[in-house]
């Protein structure tokens, strides 16, 4: 196997390493990459060379950059070709379930754009929701003092821990094109998350606030504008995927024992996006 990857980041960076795990090789873009994004000669001849492409570069106001620079090397290559959404595409849909049938009506139409123009070239298209993993839980978050709990009972979110991408991705490799959902099991409220992760750390969990409270950032706001609960029979039906951490309680566990403490509450970490 021979891998290109466009933006080398949180997720993508763990897709490689399992890659090169199991005897491939990876050529990236990216600050952790080994190759500049803008270096078109090498990078087409890395395109040229790869059996697999995966882009992890979000869109940007005039469109997804990697498509722009490299659709037509992508079209002509035999390669797989996968991409990193998100589930942000279905836009708010009231806390209803949704699957890969829903319909695109985001708020950000440059990301619904990008998805489907990834999918019209034939690729494997990962919507994914907010990931966390090592380094980036709400463990972290608890434990730095920057988590929140907003009094929003019937607001719903899905979640996936980054390890759990990985092996959607890696089973991709050898699935039919389309979009597929990679989310857990179990969406919830965001501050059932927030409890049980003070409750792993040791500590109380931080204060009830309103969505207009002004220690919320407008993107932590905007984050609070959808509801929805993202289904993943898709995924675990064609790819034979089932997340290992099928909740947040098992994902952060397993967070939990794998970090090592400066202190009885001093554990690692959340996030979501940039380069994914």
């Amino acid at each position: 196997m021979r891998l290109v990857i466009f933006g080398l980041g949180y997720t993508a960076s763990r897709i490689a390493d399992a890659v090169r795990e199991r005897g491939g090789s990876v050529r990236a873009t990216g600050s952790a990459g080994d190759m500049a994004f803008g270096d078109s000669g090498t990078v087409r001849l890395a395109l040229a060379e790869a059996t697999h492409i995966l882009s992890s570069v979000p869109p940007v106001a005039d469109g997804d950059p990697v498509l722009e620079a490299y659709r037509s090397d992508i079209t002509s290559s035999a390669a797989w070709v996968g991409y990193l959404s998100s589930t942000g595409v279905y836009g708010d849909c009231g806390g209803a379930w949704v699957d890969e049938s829903a319909p695109i009506k985001g708020r950000r139409s440059n990301r619904n754009d990008a998805d489907l123009a990834w999918l019209e070239l034939g690729a494997r298209v990962f919507r994914l929701p907010g990931i966390y993993g090592p380094g980036r839980s709400a463990l972290d978050r608890v434990h730095e003092g920057k988590a929140h709990r907003v009094d929003l009972p019937d607001q719903v979110f899905s979640r996936i821990h980054v390890d759990d991408i990985v092996s959607a991705v890696l089973a991709g490799f050898y699935a039919p094109a389309g979009a597929y959902n990679i989310a857990d099991d179990y969406p919830c409220s965001q501050n059932d998350v927030i409890d049980y992760a003070s409750t792993l750390c040791g500590l109380e969990p931080p204060r009830m606030i309103g969505l207009d409270d002004p220690s919320l950032s407008l993107m932590a706001r905007a984050f609070y504008d959808e509801n929805r609960r993202v289904a993943n029979r898709k995924a675990k039906r064609l790819l034979n995927w089932t997340p290992q951490h099928p909740t947040y309680r098992e994902g952060l566990r397993t967070l939990n024992a794998t970090a090592i403490p400066a202190s009885a509450s001093a554990l690692p970490a959340t996030a979501s996006h940039v380069q994914r």
